[in-house]
């Protein structure tokens, strides 16, 4: 009965006919997933998800070795990528509550693959996301499965009530910088009766504390993810980045590691954004240019700076956005690649792929972005300043000597492209990937786009083999980076999207992804 009155209550907070329209009945029964929304009300047994348990089990309980055929005999009987994805994501979340590598890199991936299936030929179309539950539940199960499960039932606390936006995410952030998970999560929680907008504000303030690429990306996906599961799915989603900002604060940490403390609240003050609004102002490319120049190029509180100016004179957030994004992008253009000392399994000598400098970079940026777009005001401006805060700090902290060397492609690289014509030129995008050319494939790319043709046949070139490899947990993130940006960006700049996703597909090739081959033979695909 107690778990029948608080769904009852959260239908009365957010309507029910809305969650029905958005998610599907089948997934309505995710609003029992916190049995413990009122304040005091008792909590016992484990995080549950109503008619989604049995799927969500199945993800984390089916033998890797029958995964594949259980999920595509699940997908002939009518099953949804959508539903699997969802389930894919409650089991995630559950088992790893945002403190596995691994883990929550996989729960990052899942909102990417989902709209990978999107751009493929129906028979084609489970591929990308079957290859990401089987990433899912094969490190579930060397986690230890459910007898090894973060997420459980909490109380919601009412520190933060009554109060406003700002005061809810002081108080969580307070918790998070005390290191007191317990608090963390009642706090949150209680904010979480106030519906998803307030959650998800409420854990930036938290996360602005600091820059570093997963704390960052995180929140994002989980974010990206409630447009699979609906926003009732905040809470469960969300609460894997308190779990991670906690974990955080006992990390050995630099000198600088604090340093987006003092800079944020400093720079929101000199510049008077506090209790602005964000403006509409356009620009045109020289202006955008020039700003990814300043914070490519500035150290980490110039770059800061230079972003705060530019929203306090007017400029769209969308402006600041798309130069944090062009200059994200430097990274992996200018990137001389792995060094000797970071040579690893999967990830060589001068290759860029994975968690490379450049791709962390990229990822960060287009979830500060967007992070922007979804936030309140004062939230909107802190992601930007800390966005442009970050590609500085990224350029300054990486080694080497970025200002110097020139991004890819190199004159004498284009000037090596002979053809004209799209078909050859996509002949030879391919070529040059399956041969770990990774400049030729960026020159190719640079030319096949100056000379005009159309992008899509290049970014289905590039979604096969972001299905086909493993891409060593990035893969799939970083094609949807670039995906976005491309769209975001303006037709005159955004071609180096996908030079950079180019370069970095010829990077990861030759190290297929697991499971896949089967699952093509499931598919008869």
């Amino acid at each position: 009965m107690r778990t029948e009155r608080t769904r009852r209550g959260f239908l009365s907070d957010v309507g029910k006919g809305m969650l029905v329209a958005t998610v599907g009945p089948a997934l309505v029964a995710d609003l029992g997933l916190a049995r413990a929304g009122e304040a005091g009300e008792a909590v016992d047994g484990p995080l549950s998800f109503g008619p989604l348990e049995g799927l969500v089990c199945l993800m984390q309980e089916t033998p890797l070795s029958r995964l594949n055929a259980v999920l595509v005999e699940k997908l002939r009987g009518g099953a949804e990528l959508r539903t699997l994805t969802a389930a894919a994501a409650l089991a995630n979340a559950r088992t790893f509550g945002g403190e596995d590598y691994v883990g929550f890199h996989t729960m990052m991936a899942l909102a990417p693959a989902f709209r990978m299936s999107a751009e493929l030929p129906a028979e084609l179309a489970p591929l990308p996301v079957l290859k990401v539950l089987y990433r899912n539940t094969n490190r579930i199960q060397e986690h230890g499965g459910r007898k090894q499960e973060v997420l459980h039932p909490v109380e919601a606390g009412d520190e933060v009530s009554p109060g406003t936006d700002a005061n809810r995410g002081e108080a969580l952030r307070a918790a998070v910088r005390a290191k007191d998970m317990d608090r963390a999560e009642r706090v949150f929680a209680g904010v979480c009766r106030r519906g998803a907008d307030e959650a998800f504000n409420a854990l930036l303030v938290a996360v602005q504390d600091n820059t570093e690429v997963h704390r960052v990306v995180l929140p994002y996906r989980a974010w990206d993810m409630l447009n699979l599961i609906g926003r009732e799915g905040a809470r469960v989603l969300l609460r894997q980045s308190v779990h991670y900002c906690v974990k955080a604060e006992g990390w050995q940490r630099s000198a600088s590691w604090d340093r987006p403390r003092q800079v944020l609240p400093a720079v929101m003050e000199k510049y008077k954004l506090m209790d602005a609004a964000p403006g509409a102002r356009t620009a045109d490319d020289a202006f955008v240019e020039s700003l990814e120049r300043t914070i490519f190029s500035g150290t980490p509180d110039d770059a800061a700076a230079a972003a705060a100016e530019a929203l306090a004179a007017g400029f769209a957030p969308d402006v600041i956005g798309e130069a944090i994004s062009l200059a994200a992008n430097q990274l992996i253009l200018r990137d001389h690649g792995r060094r000797p000392q970071e040579e690893q399994p999967g990830k060589p000598l001068g290759s860029v792929h994975g968690d490379s400098i450049g791709v962390h970079a990229c990822d960060s940026a287009n979830a500060w972005r967007n992070m922007a777009k979804a936030a309140n005001r004062r939230n909107a401006f802190a992601c930007l300043i800390l966005g442009a805060y970050q590609v500085a700090f990224d350029r300054v902290n990486r080694g080497g000597d970025f200002l110097a060397w020139e991004p890819l492609p190199l004159k004498q690289q284009i000037d090596g492209v002979k053809s004209q014509e799209p078909a050859p030129l996509l002949a030879e995008v391919e070529e040059a990937i399956r041969g770990n050319l990774q400049a030729r494939a960026a020159a190719v790319v640079h030319r096949y786009g100056e000379l005009g043709h159309p992008h899509r046949p290049v970014f289905d070139l590039m979604l096969k083999y972001a299905v086909s490899e493993d891409g060593s947990l990035h893969g799939e993130k970083f094609y949807r980076t670039a995906s976005e940006e491309f769209a975001a960006n303006r037709s005159t700049l955004r071609w180096r999207q996908l030079v950079a996703l180019a370069r970095v597909t010829a990077s990861e090739y030759g190290r297929p992804a697991a499971g896949m081959a089967e699952a093509r033979e499931l598919l008869k695909a």
